[in-house]
């Protein structure tokens, strides 16, 4: 929805703060605007207008002195407003003002009662707070500078020059002054031993559809990725079937290399099924290597896979906000959620099963969390998961290991998601969409993305370069070409050990071949066995 920047302590230029704050601006084209505390703080604010397009606007202040910068979105904020807020008088018809009335009302014990995914600073005269949502949708930074100030950012880019230390700041906390930090989401999933759940499918369906439909929410137009996949698949049909019940068409968008790319060929079958206004984008391989560096900039990480599938992300974004689409939902967290990465057949035992699910998912804002918010905020574009829902985590990752492991179905991945929504009387794909195998979307928008970007990485990078490449980044050294002229290229703009160490390298567990890419794995229709032998251990 927008990108903040907060100051926390005096004598910081107001101008050269909105300036910092600017280097965000991508993140909020609509409007932008700061607020100076009568202690010398700062807050700013980069806005995306989506529920109050005309009143919304950011730093909002409270009933008293309190003022709060916001980003994302509060599903239940309508919820609030007439329950537990029913006293407060609202400034705008903004969802994100409950925040700052949350606060007046509560303290620093509200997080919990919002429902959506954001993140937000506090200022109350000397007193502040920050906050991220429980599992980091909404990207969040926090930093130190020379002289004591604390810096809270939507980004990396307006404070890795201003902070002599920074880091992410963790998902399900909130931060004071006083308290540091204070994890406030605390789900029983979060124990491996609380997976006891018996298997109730139709609470999987129910659970999805009210998570999307929550995230239909706004005042603008609402469009989905439609990458062919089970997960994007499935989000597309029920908001096609919400937004039908209002009389409304689903904008569906698909990327690929070419009409042949396996994504593209599975989006074009279910976007028809669906009856969705479809939109297929193709480009090239060299178009994308291209933008590397300009990808590496908007998603500040050097992670091997999350720059491969960044880059037709980006290019689809750009195509959505042409066709005036604000707002996109996505199907980030099902792999995690369910165990439908292939490797996940390999795991040892079913404790270990579970574990790995509850690991990948508490850290998917290193990853594809983060690379679904960056890259389509490069164009001020939303990026909603449903599957990240709080409800819906509440009622699957719980449910037995044993009924979600792909060897109790012949090796089947995510079995009882497609079972859920396997509904002959009223099909909500085709089967074959619906039992499609896992594809990794960068793999999916055609092989030869992948394998043309190692080759093209590999000419970038000499031996001897290579070779070096622990003595110039000791820190989560480059092992293979491709990592290193990754690293190389986000070194260029964020050179600080604290920028390099926000970054988590994602591997998969439990087979030989450690390229991240879904073709490494042996179980995969197309496997690829030699798709790393330049590139293991990224």
């Amino acid at each position: 929805m927008s990108g903040l920047l907060a100051v926390i302590g005096k004598g910081k230029d107001p101008q050269l703060v909105k300036e910092l704050s600017e280097r965000m601006a991508h993140r909020g084209p609509d409007e932008s605007d700061f607020h100076i505390m009568e202690n010398g703080s700062i807050l700013c604010h980069e806005s995306l207008s989506i529920i109050d397009l005309q009143s919304g606007k950011q730093p909002i202040q409270g009933t008293s002195k309190a003022w709060m910068v916001h980003d994302g979105e509060i599903y239940n904020y309508q919820e609030l407003k007439d329950g537990v807020l029913k006293e407060h008088t609202f400034r705008t018809k903004s969802d994100s003002e409950v925040i700052v009335h949350l606060y007046e009302e509560f303290g620093y014990d509200f997080c919990n009662k919002l429902d959506g995914d954001w993140a937000f600073v506090i200022m109350d005269g000397d007193e502040y707070m920050a906050g991220r949502d429980p599992m980091g949708v909404k990207p969040l930074y926090y930093g130190l500078d020379e002289r004591g100030r604390i810096y809270f950012s939507s980004e990396m880019k307006p404070i890795a020059d201003q902070c002599k230390s920074f880091s992410t700041f963790p998902p399900g906390h909130y931060y004071t002054g006083k308290s540091g930090f204070v994890k406030y989401y605390d789900p029983e999933y979060e124990d491996y031993e609380n997976a006891t759940q018996e298997l109730d499918l139709a609470l999987i369906r129910s659970s999805l559809i009210e998570a999307t439909r929550k995230r239909l929410i706004g005042n603008v137009p609402v469009g989905v990725l439609l990458s062919g996949g089970l997960d994007s698949s499935l989000t597309s049909a029920i908001a096609a079937r919400l937004l039908a019940e209002n009389g409304q068409k689903l904008q569906s968008f698909s990327i690929a290399l070419d009409a042949d790319a396996p994504d593209a060929k599975a989006a074009r079958k279910a976007a028809e099924f669906l009856g969705t206004e479809h939109h297929e984008v193709h480009f090239t391989v060299a178009e994308g290597v291209a933008i590397l560096e300009k990808i590496i900039l908007h998603i500040e990480t050097y992670d091997v896979i999350s720059v491969r599938a960044s880059v037709p992300m980006y290019l689809l974004a750009k195509v959505i906000v042409e066709k005036g689409i604000k707002v996109i939902l996505s199907g980030e967290g099902a792999d995690e959620i369910f165990g439908g990465h292939l490797y996940f057949r390999n795991a040892p035992s079913a404790e270990d099963f579970q574990k790995e699910t509850i690991e990948r998912i508490q850290k998917l804002f290193t990853a594809d969390l983060l690379r679904a918010d960056k890259s389509t905020m490069a164009f001020g574009l939303e990026t909603r998961v449903p599957f990240l829902d709080k409800q819906f985590l509440d009622a699957t990752v719980r449910i037995k290991p044993e009924e979600k492991q792909p060897k109790t179905y012949d090796g089947v991945e995510k079995y009882i998601l497609r079972k859920a929504f396997d509904t002959p009387e009223d099909p909500y794909l085709p089967a074959e969409i619906l039992w499609r195998q896992k594809e990794q979307f960068s793999d999916g928008v055609g092989y030869n993305w992948i394998d043309e970007l190692i080759e093209y990485c590999a000419t970038q990078v000499s031996d001897e370069q290579l070779a070096g490449a622990a003595a110039e980044f000791p820190y989560n050294s480059p092992t293979t070409k491709e990592a290193y002229l990754y690293r190389s290229i986000f070194h260029k703009y964020y050179p600080q050990l604290s920028a390099a160490q926000t970054v988590r390298k994602w591997i998969p567990k439990w087979q030989e071949n450690l390229d991240p890419s879904g073709r490494a794995n042996a179980a995969h229709v197309k496997a690829d066995t030699e798709i790393a032998k330049s590139s293991v251990a990224v």
